[in-house]
């Protein structure tokens, strides 16, 4: 058995977390990146053999990130990348909305120089990360940003939810919005943090409501299925780590 699951180098299915976040990690990156379409498979076996691993690591990894709803599971047929409906996107995005508003109409209380100062050095990030077309850090910082809002409320439910709905649009956004409007999304935050500094807490919920509803119009859903994704050329920066002999 043990020989079998070393074949073509694989490595067994002894626990490793840090090869476990290894793989995790790039097939993340891949996501935020664009570089998978909606609606590509994610095999196990292709993925075994780009990372080196056993497919029991794989399907870990993969198992992981449907549990984050950045990849749906379908029973008897493994993993592939979301393919939302419209209906899914303006459910998502109403979703966001509503609870934004409850975040800034709380937030407005407490904002001071110091979480303004924290947001300004966010947003810096996001224009250095969108002008350097880091697409993956761009989708990232773009959902830290409205974390930053809520966590500074200070409430874990509040946190949770937020964060069950970025793993979903994250996916959406990297799937489907034109990587060109990435600066759009930072001057939109840029708007709703004067309007906290202001503490104009009317004009905050209105630019962050017009905000979600630019990034949704952005969204170029399509019906037109998507041709095999070769995912040895998706992941040709990822070098594997064989195991020695």
């Amino acid at each position: 058995m043990a020989t079998q699951k070393r074949r073509n180098g694989k490595r067994s299915g002894k626990a490793n977390p840090a090869e476990d976040e290894a793989v995790y990690q790039a097939i993340l990156h891949a996501l935020l990146e664009g570089k998978l379409k909606a609606g590509v498979k994610l095999a196990e076996p292709p993925l075994a053999d780009i990372f080196g691993v056993s497919r029991e690591r794989i399907r870990k990894v993969l198992h992981r990130l449907g549990a984050e709803r950045r990849l749906e599971m379908i029973p008897n047929r493994g993993a592939r990348v979301p393919r939302p409906t419209l209906d899914d996107v303006r459910s998502v995005y109403e979703a966001h909305r509503v609870l934004e508003a409850g975040v800034l109409t709380q937030l407005v209380r407490l904002v001071d120089d110091a979480l303004i100062d924290r947001l300004n050095a966010h947003l810096t990030e996001e224009r250095a990360a969108a002008t350097r077309g880091d697409r993956a850090a761009s989708v990232r910082l773009s959902g830290a940003f409205h974390v930053h809002l809520v966590e500074a409320l200070g409430n874990p439910d509040l946190s949770r939810f937020l964060s069950d709905l970025l793993s979903r649009s994250s996916v959406m956004v990297s799937v489907y919005e034109p990587a060109t409007d990435s600066i759009c999304a930072v001057d939109e935050h840029g708007a709703i943090v004067e309007a906290l500094s202001a503490r104009d807490v009317a004009r905050a919920i209105a630019v962050s409501r017009e905000h979600f509803l630019h990034v949704e119009s952005r969204l170029h859903l399509d019906d037109v299925m998507p041709a095999a994704e070769d995912l040895t050329t998706v992941f040709a920066a990822v070098k594997p780590k064989r195991r020695k002999r």
